[in-house]
């Protein structure tokens, strides 16, 4: 057996940040479209763009989203390649290669 617990602690963590419906459902859409605001999936979502930035908080703290800032507008995307396999393995969709 093995006995590399940071790497379980890390891959643990990792679907604990995934575990949630609208995490799961930000992360799909991320993928199948690139790049996203807030304003654009609290819509799409039909949630309080509160909520929203909520779970993406805990999408980025965990590093499964970055930002990039367009002067005041700010685009979140899916950088953690694992997560993109995984999302696509479990919900299918395409995966965008950018």
């Amino acid at each position: 057996m093995d006995n590399n617990f940071r790497a379980y602690n890390e891959t643990a963590d990792i679907l604990k940040a995934l575990a949630h419906p609208v995490r799961l459902c930000i992360v799909r859409g991320l993928i199948e479209k690139g790049t996203c605001n807030v304003s654009h999936m609290q819509e799409c979502l039909d949630l309080p763009q509160s909520t929203v930035s909520q779970h993406l908080q805990k999408l980025r703290t965990m590093g499964i989203v970055q930002t990039d800032r367009n002067g005041l507008e700010v685009n979140y995307r899916v950088v953690d390649p694992r997560i993109k396999m995984i999302i696509t393995t479990f919900l299918g969709g395409e995966i965008n290669h950018e």
